[in-house]
Formats: C-alpha cells, sequence, structure tokens
C-alpha cells in the first residue's frame, strides 16, 4: 500500500513538473535581438510584451511564433523588409494616444549600432 502511495505521488509530481515546464517553454525567450538592418540591432523585451499585452497574436498574427522566423521569412520574400517595424511602431503610438504606457516610437530608441 506505501508502496503504490509513493508511485502515485512520483507519478502526479512527474505530470505536474511536465505542465509546468511546458508552459515555460512556449513562452519564448525572455528577450530577443532582431537583426534592424542598417540602423543596427534592435533588442526585444519579449516577456515584457507578453505580460503587457496578453495575447500572442497581436504579435505573431504576422509572423509564427519561432526563434529566428522573421528573418527566415524576410530572406525568403514572404515579410516585408520594415513590417515588423512598422507593426510595433503603430501600436507604441496607438497606446501613447490612449495614454498608455508605450514603447519607442523613434529609430534610436530602438536601433542601437
Amino acid at each position: 500500500m506505501k508502496s503504490k502511495i509513493v508511485v502515485l505521488c512520483v507519478v502526479s509530481m512527474l505530470l505536474y513538473g511536465g505542465v509546468i515546464v511546458a508552459g515555460v517553454e512556449k513562452k519564448g525567450p525572455e528577450q530577443i535581438t532582431l537583426d534592424g538592418g542598417q540602423r543596427g540591432v534592435v533588442g526585444f523585451p519579449h516577456r515584457q510584451h507578453q505580460t503587457t499585452l496578453g495575447d500572442c497574436n497581436i504579435c505573431h498574427n504576422i509572423f509564427p511564433q519561432k526563434l529566428g522566423v522573421i528573418k527566415d521569412l524576410k530572406n525568403q520574400g514572404r515579410l516585408a523588409k520594415k513590417r515588423v517595424m512598422d507593426h510595433c511602431r503603430g501600436c507604441h503610438r496607438n497606446r501613447v494616444k490612449q495614454g498608455q504606457k508605450a514603447g519607442p516610437t523613434s529609430c534610436r530608441k530602438c536601433h542601437s549600432k
């Protein structure tokens, strides 16, 4: 009887741990460095956007949830060069208009050489 309880506890912990790990993995990296073209790289606070927006599809409606996919899609000609930048800047500007805390809207605030 004791061994059954121990086995049940171990199995429960493994299943629960697997659920936690799966949830963490799905969130992606905390910080992402994006290729910003001639103006330099863009440091993207991914986790901050997840927390603030709460809906992955706000950004991931234009590209899939896969690390490196933006550069790949641009290289394949399937994503316009400034599409992501325009999307980000547009969202930031809308938040400013609504009186909400927003990210940068000028080039130098995002791009760094």
